[in-house]
């Protein structure tokens, strides 16, 4: 017996839901969110993802009767939540007591110890590493952040990363061309010469 039979597909449950059923929406909540959240934590705080997979799901059943079928639920929910995710960062950044202030002290005293001891510790290192680098996209617009998380952090490739934002190729080579500068930039502020 072959129990994938059951089991209806994502346009069978979107044409469900449609048709008025909303509990079968929670179907493609249940099969989804682990993947939702993977892409979250990629490009919120980690504190923030909940909330935001939240109205992840709340967006895409808003604009399920724009789900046109051509290519698969999953990539349409992908699309839906990087720009959930960009959001986020547009309006994190519009409200005064987020804005970016200068570079915290730990990652103060990691460059420090840069210049001054060329043997610090490995899993140490990467962490405070990882801290700069956060503090330095903090540094950087939205769509910037966006743009450089997503071709360079999670290695996608212009062409999607495009898709995703539902930019044109060229925006995405042009402002991810311009937030690399800006990033070298700010990390040259502080880095020894030669690592940024």
């Amino acid at each position: 017996m072959d129990f994938t039979d059951n089991i209806p597909d994502d346009t069978s449950i979107i044409q469900n839901t449609l048709r008025g059923n909303i509990n079968s929406f929670e179907i493609l909540i249940e099969r989804y969110q682990d993947y939702v959240a993977r892409i979250v934590r990629n490009h919120v705080p980690r504190d923030e993802a909940p909330e935001v997979a939240h109205d992840i799901f709340v967006q895409a059943y808003q604009s399920l009767g724009g789900f046109q079928g051509t290519g698969s639920f999953k990539n349409w929910l992908a699309k839906i939540a990087i720009r959930c995710c960009h959001d986020f960062w547009r309006g994190y950044y519009k409200k005064p007591e987020n804005l970016v202030g200068p570079l915290p002290d730990a990652c103060r005293n990691w460059v420090d110890h840069l210049l001054t001891d060329q043997s610090p510790e490995r899993d140490a290192e990467r962490v405070e590493a990882r801290d700069l680098l956060q503090w330095a996209l903090g540094q950087l617009s939205a769509g910037d952040r966006t743009v450089l998380t997503l071709t360079h952090l999670n290695e996608y490739s212009v062409a999607e990363a495009a898709a995703l934002l539902d930019w044109s190729v060229t925006r995405v080579k042009v402002q991810s061309h311009r937030a690399r500068k800006k990033l070298r930039k700010i990390l040259a502020k502080i880095l020894p010469q030669g690592t940024a």
